[in-house]
């Protein structure tokens, strides 16, 4: 095949998913399940209102989305993300003519175009969030044209496994089920007062027992806490053996953050998870006051973008541990040398079983087995992931632009039909 015959995008087509669980929004789940019916401190969570449920203001309001690039030789790339009809109206009113007669090969060009185009009101957030989705349908796309796998075009295999650490709310199921270490998600805040402070301590005390002396617990406080909570629970907490505090404080308190590593230099603060591109990641990695960095690659701006922040992170030697999104990471993680591990972010509803990540989207999702998975498992062209036809996907288009009931009728500013 010349260059010249390569195939090109022809069609952008996006959908959402009915029912709970399914795709990339990974809040968008049944009443009960840990993520959300649980006590985890949060941004809203000094509201009292707010403190039992993060369905409570809105954290699933936005719900899955899926897009599908198809090419003029009629191979198909597909990915899911988080965004919901809001996602699927910027791909359609804003992004798609930069995509349609591209080459796929050209995601470089396709990435740039998106970023500047939605600058001035994106940058971060939903806008990186819907690149993200585009970009990994795009690679998919390619890995489908050439059969061949994504972690082979972006580097090719550096480890025959990979292995995992858990997220859940039982990390003594994790360390049954085989994961290395186990991270759970704080649950009391600095609105809590010294009462939530002692619950904390007794609340990580209770999982080091559980779990015992040498499994690593990690812990999530969720952009919740500040500079000086953080360093009184640090102290509380030295004789618990507490692998790494993740995003204690506001993703831009990028001088918090440097404060801590000051206060506890052998302490390990890791973050990441709600930064977008490269330019959000810069100062994180040029301060060096985070110990590793956690980007989602269906928020941070997609795999394209991943690469470069991976890139950027080697040369301070700062490893990359990608936040959950399933195979989307894994085949990052196959591919860098500077990525140690993987999240599995756990999706049964008490998080003591190993589910898919997005639910019953795909066919064929590859999970880790008593904690790792070989990288031959990925061995499929794209990301090898088959959407499940049994899953009803929802045509966009018929939700952005429904047909009216009956004729609009025209009327003067006087009220009377024109």
């Amino acid at each position: 095949m010349t260059a010249a015959e390569f195939p090109r995008i022809k069609k952008i087509t996006t959908y959402l998913t009915e029912g709970k669980g399914i795709g990339g929004d990974y809040h968008n789940v049944e009443k009960g399940h840990w993520l959300v019916d649980n006590y985890i401190a949060n941004p809203m969570s000094k509201f009292p209102e707010y403190k039992a449920s993060r369905t409570s203001w809105g954290i699933n309001v936005l719900g899955s989305f899926c897009v599908e690039i198809e090419s003029t030789d009629g191979s198909k790339g597909f990915a899911t993300g988080f965004g919901g009809p809001i996602a699927c109206w910027l791909v359609h009113n804003h992004f798609e003519r930069f995509i349609i007669g591209e080459d796929p090969r050209n995601y470089n060009l396709i990435w740039d175009k998106l970023f500047r185009a939605s600058m001035f009101y994106g940058r971060k957030g939903i806008t990186l969030a819907v690149i993200s989705v585009v970009d990994l349908a795009i690679w998919d796309l390619l890995g489908k044209i050439r059969n061949e796998p994504v972690y082979k075009m972006i580097g090719g295999a550096t480890r025959d496994r990979i292995d995992f650490y858990c997220t859940g709310c039982n990390p003594k199921a994790a360390k049954e089920m085989g994961f290395w270490g186990g991270k759970v998600a704080l649950p009391y805040g600095p609105d809590d007062g010294f009462p939530g402070l002692r619950k904390n301590v007794e609340f990580l005390r209770n999982h080091r027992k559980a779990v015992g002396p040498d499994f690593p617990l990690m812990v999530d406080c969720y952009m919740s806490l500040n500079v000086s909570y953080v360093i009184d629970l640090v102290k509380a907490t030295q004789d618990l053996n507490i692998n790494w505090w993740e995003e204690t404080l506001h993703p831009d308190d990028f001088d918090g953050y440097a404060l801590l590593k000051r206060a506890f230099p052998t302490m390990k603060f890791t973050t990441g998870e709600h930064e977008y591109s490269k330019y959000g990641f810069r100062k994180l990695i040029e301060g060096r006051n985070v110990d590793i960095l956690q980007p989602d690659v269906m928020w941070v701006g997609g795999m394209t973008e991943l690469l470069k922040i991976a890139a950027q992170a080697a040369a301070y030697d700062i490893p990359v541990v990608p936040h959950a999104s399933g195979s989307y990471s894994y085949h990052f993680v196959a591919s860098q040398s500077n990525t140690p591990f993987q999240e599995y972010l756990a999706n049964s509803p008490d998080s003591s079983s190993v589910l898919p990540v997005f639910g019953s989207l795909f066919t064929d999702e590859t999970v880790p087995t008593k904690g790792f998975l070989n990288i031959s498992q990925l061995d499929k062209p794209g990301f090898g992931l088959t959407v499940n036809p049994k899953v009803k996907l929802i045509d966009a288009r018929y939700i952005l632009s429904p047909s009216p009931e009956r004729p609009l009728k025209i009327e003067s500013v006087d009220g009377n039909e024109a």
